[in-house]
C-alpha cells in the first residue's frame, strides 16, 4: 500500500521472520578457538556434543568454546570424519545447552531464504542472509577433500563462518557453511572470493554423520562409496600427472574382488578421465556403496584392461 512504513505488510512479516530466526538460533551457534584459530560451531545435543567443519579443529586436540552469552567452557575431540570435511568435539560444562533443529536437506528449493550465523573475522554471532542458489553440487576443498550433494547460497561465508549455521526461516538448520568459491582467474594470485557463492555441508548429511561421532566417536556408515584401494599420484618421466597408482589394495574389498593389483595406473572411472587424486575423489563422491563403476587402469607392461569394481564403504580417517 502506497506510504506505508518499511515494518509493515509483507516487508514486516519477513523483517519479524529474520527476527525470530536469530533469535532461535542464536543460543545453538558458538564459537570455537583451536589456540591459533576461530571457527564457529553449533550445538548437536544436550550432552555438550558440538559439531564442526573438521578444518576448524583438524591438529587441535583441546578447545575453548563460548557461546552466545559470553559463557566458556573447556572442550576436547570425540572424533572427526575428513571425509565430508566434519568432526565433533566435547564440552565439560554442559549446563544450559540449547541444541539446534535441524531440517530434511532434501527439501530445499532453489530460491529458499537462506540465515547464516556464525563468527565471521572472530564477530561472534554474525548473521548474514541469502538463498539457496543450488541444491546437489559436488565442490573439491583443494585439499583431496570433495563434498558431494553440497547447497550453494547467496548469503556471505567469511572466513569463521565455518562451522556454523545455515538455517531456513524457522530457524532449523539446513548446512553447516564450509567454504566460499574463489575465482577461477585469482588461483594463481593468492585466491580472489567470488562474492555471492558459498557452500554448505547438506543438514542430512551433518546429522548422519554427527550421530555417529556422538555415540562412537567414528563413522562406520558413510553412505559414500571407495574402490578399497590405498592411491598416490602418478606422473610421467617429464613429471606431467597421468593418473592415480594404485599403491595398496585392500584385501576383501571391492577393487581386490573385481581383480585389481598394486602398481597398475587407474586412468579412467566411469569414463571420467583420472588424473589426479582429486579427479579420483570428484569421480566416487557421488557414488555410494553397492553401486558398480567402471574403472579402467593401464598395467605396469603397457597392455589396458577395464574392470567392473562393486564399491564398498568409504571409511573415516
Amino acid at each position: 500500500m502506497a506510504g506505508a512504513p518499511v515494518g509493515s505488510g509483507a516487508a514486516g512479516s519477513l523483517q519479524s521472520a529474520y527476527v525470530n530466526v536469530v533469535g532461535k538460533l542464536r543460543p545453538s551457534v558458538v564459537e570455537i578457538d583451536t589456540g591459533t584459530a576461530l571457527g564457529s560451531g553449533i550445538i548437536f545435543d544436550n550432552k555438550g556434543d558440538i559439531i564442526t567443519n573438521d578444518h576448524v579443529v583438524s591438529g587441535a586436540s583441546s578447545f575453548t568454546v563460548t557461546r552466545f552469552d559470553g559463557k566458556t567452557s573447556s572442550a576436547s575431540l570425540v572424533g572427526e570424519y575428513p571425509p565430508d570435511d566434519l568432526a565433533m568435539i566435547k564440552v565439560k560444562n554442559t549446563s544450559n545447552l540449547t541444541p539446534a533443529t535441524f531440517a530434511d536437506s532434501s527439501k530445499l528449493q532453489v530460491g529458499d531464504i537462506a540465515v547464516a550465523i556464525g563468527n565471521p573475522l572472530g564477530l561472534q554471532s554474525s548473521v548474514t542472509t541469502g538463498i539457496v542458489s543450488g541444491v546437489g553440487r559436488t565442490v573439491s576443498e583443494g585439499n583431496g577433500v570433495t563434498l558431494p550433494q553440497t547447497v550453494q547460497t547467496s548469503a556471505a561465508i567469511n572466513p569463521g563462518n565455518s562451522g556454523g549455521a545455515l538455517a531456513d526461516l524457522d530457524g532449523a538448520v539446513i548446512g553447516i557453511p564450509t567454504l566460499a568459491a574463489i575465482e577461477p582467474t585469482q588461483q594463481n594470485l593468492g585466491g580472489g572470493a567470488a562474492p555471492g557463492i558459498g557452500f554448505a555441508i547438506p543438514s542430512n548429511t551433518v546429522k548422519m554423520i554427527g550421530d555417529q561421532l556422538a555415540s562412537q566417536g567414528k563413522v562406520t556408515q558413510s553412505g559414500r562409496g571407495a574402490l578399497g584401494i590405498v592411491a598416490g599420484s602418478g606422473y610421467d618421466p617429464s613429471g606431467r600427472p597421468v593418473g592415480v597408482v594404485i599403491e595398496k589394495v585392500q584385501s576383501g574389498g571391492g577393487a581386490d574382488k573385481a581383480g585389481l593389483k598394486a602398481g597398475e595406473l587407474i586412468t579412467s572411472i566411469n569414463s571420467k578421465p583420472i588424473q589426479s587424486l582429486a579427479d579420483l575423489g570428484d569421480a566416487l563422491a557421488t557414488l555410494k556403496p553397492g553401486d558398480q563403476a567402471q574403472v579402467k587402469v593401464l598395467n605396469q607392461n603397457g597392455s589396458r584392461k577395464t574392470v567392473t569394481v562393486t564399491l564398498g564403504q568409504l571409511p573415516g580417517s
